[in-house]
């Protein structure tokens, strides 16, 4: 395992240290605008991986909005992630590009040694999404998680100094596992905007009926096909524990943190018995205090 060093580097001192600590909070004030989609920068983390977690995150989010919000045509959400993938590889070399988001995301690549190519597979994710409604079978279904969730992950232990394949494999069977959870309990949610995330194999498998997402209807078909993917999702987080006990620090805490919330809302998916137009399992500040003391007395696989 590697631990690489974060410098600072020549392309930065350009810039005044009073408009990169605005450029880092802008991006800091994004994620806490859409800090219930996704635990960045937390207490938890490292201060010193919070403002870099932030600029990643503030990407991200910007680019996901434009595949997904608004009432954009599909080419304009095309050319707005052209755009994007276009600044992204700019702003590595430009000192100050002229906005506060890619001027702390370059700084953040050029400081943490961040890979462009997880950058890229993030934004065809989002280009996916604007083209795919629905997914034939599992094995397509993880290759988007491969590319919407897994760079997050690898990104993550980047930031913090890690560079280890064991690490980055239990990594993206963790963020996989995280971004299927997301899925089945967001079902009702992405059938309102037409998509659907379960994938078709399974639903014909058990003979469940598109149509009864119309009505509304959690039948036994549905329920045995939820069945099915959640024993899969399960799957990927206990391949994922690994990387809980890999790290060091409050993140080692963060990450365990992050894996009991996400099996949390299995579990809950369990007991409403999978009837996700009832309800919509979620996790809500009663959960933090349980969550962070089972984090801390966190029995290694």
């Amino acid at each position: 395992m590697t631990r690489l060093p974060m410098p600072t580097t020549t392309a930065d001192a350009r810039v005044d240290a009073e408009t990169m600590r605005a450029a880092y909070a802008e991006c800091e004030r994004l994620a806490r605008s859409h800090y219930e989609n996704f635990p960045v920068a937390s207490w938890l983390v490292p201060g010193r991986m919070r403002p870099h977690i932030a600029a990643l995150y503030a990407f991200a989010r910007t680019a996901d909005d434009f595949a997904d919000e608004g009432r954009r045509t599909d080419a304009e959400r095309m050319r707005l992630l052209d755009d994007w993938q276009s600044r992204l590889h700019a702003c590595v070399t430009d000192g100050d590009p002229g906005d506060r988001v890619f001027l702390a995301l370059g700084a953040t690549i050029r400081t943490c040694h961040l890979p462009l190519t997880l950058f890229d597979d993030l934004l065809s994710a989002f280009r996916q999404d604007i083209t795919a409604h629905r997914y034939e079978t599992w094995t397509g279904l993880l290759d988007y998680c491969r590319r919407s969730a897994n760079p997050v992950g690898r990104l993550v232990l980047r930031i913090a100094g890690y560079e280890d394949a064991r690490l980055d494999r239990s990594s993206d069977a963790l963020c996989t596992a995280l971004q299927l959870t997301n899925f089945w309990q967001d079902l009702d949610r992405d059938w309102q905007k037409g998509r659907l995330y379960v994938p078709l194999d399974d639903i014909e498998a058990e003979q469940a009926r598109v149509q009864d997402l119309d009505d509304r209807r959690m039948t036994d078909p549905w329920r045995r096909v939820f069945m099915r993917v959640s024993a899969r999702t399960r799957l990927s987080f206990e391949a994922g524990r690994e990387v809980c006990d890999g790290v060091r620090g409050r993140l080692r805490h963060e990450l365990r943190v992050t894996w009991l919330g996400g099996t949390r809302i299995l579990d809950r998916l369990d007991r409403i018995n999978y009837n996700v137009f009832m309800t919509r399992p979620a996790l809500g500040m009663a959960d933090v205090p349980s969550l962070v003391l089972r984090a801390l007395f966190w029995r290694r696989a």
